[in-house]
């Protein structure tokens, strides 16, 4: 009796993505010459995710994703969670923030909008929001909770900056050519770079590098010297 982990549509699957990692559906279609209900039905006993930019269009075998520590990862631009959908993924990263999230630090780690999406869990209540330095802060919905994160954000406002432990060294070396290459050598265009080449270096990172190394002191010195 053949089991679906050995079935002849299981393993030509596999072979798949053993080559190219994601898929779109009409790709699974043409490898199984089969409808897009026989697709799933087949990814769906294998494990299967499907990406939470470009609409969802994408899709890749559970297993396959290394993800980092806020359970997401990258490939050829096209990204996924973890934790599913894009909806689901703002809810789990708001609710685990020490300090809550605006909207760019969401956009920056998500590396796309997410405006409407807040607007929605926050009208569904799933989150909620509170005004803070003219931005909104995103927050837990549970109000202890949220009490908690306004209070460290606020913290961290009136807090001198005091940089953190580096990151790995593959980071460092990763931020500090960055800095060596980009047309626009500050922390905003290091970030927009690293987003563009698709690396999944955090802003809090290159912030940590940048104050570690005293970078925007480096690079007024360099320019008053080609005056």
């Amino acid at each position: 009796m053949t089991t679906p982990s050995s079935s002849p549509s299981v393993k030509k699957i596999e072979n798949f993505f053993r080559r190219r990692l994601i898929a779109q559906l009409n790709e699974l279609e043409h490898t199984l010459d089969a409808s897009g209900r026989t697709v799933f039905r087949v990814l769906g006993k294998m494990g299967y995710l499907s990406s939470y930019s470009h609409a969802g269009k994408y899709y890749t075998l559970a297993r396959i994703p290394s993800f980092d520590a806020d359970g997401l990862w990258a490939h050829s631009g096209v990204l996924f969670s973890r934790h599913g959908t894009l909806r689901n993924t703002v809810v789990y990263l708001v609710k685990n923030a020490q300090a809550g999230h605006t909207h760019a630090e969401l956009r920056d780690r998500l590396r796309l909008r997410v405006h409407d999406t807040l607007h929605d869990l926050v009208t569904a209540r799933e989150i909620a929001r509170a005004p803070i330095e003219h931005l909104y802060l995103y927050v837990s919905a549970e109000i202890g909770r949220a009490e908690a994160q306004i209070a460290e954000r606020q913290r961290l406002i009136t807090a001198p900056p005091r940089p953190g432990p580096l990151p790995d060294a593959a980071v460092v070396i990763e931020v500090l050519l960055a800095v060596i290459h980009s047309p626009k050598p500050d922390i905003a265009g290091i970030t927009a770079l690293m987003r563009a080449q698709g690396k999944t270096i955090t802003p809090e990172q290159i912030e940590t590098v940048w104050a570690h190394y005293e970078l925007g002191k480096k690079n007024r010195a360099s320019r008053r010297s080609r005056r």
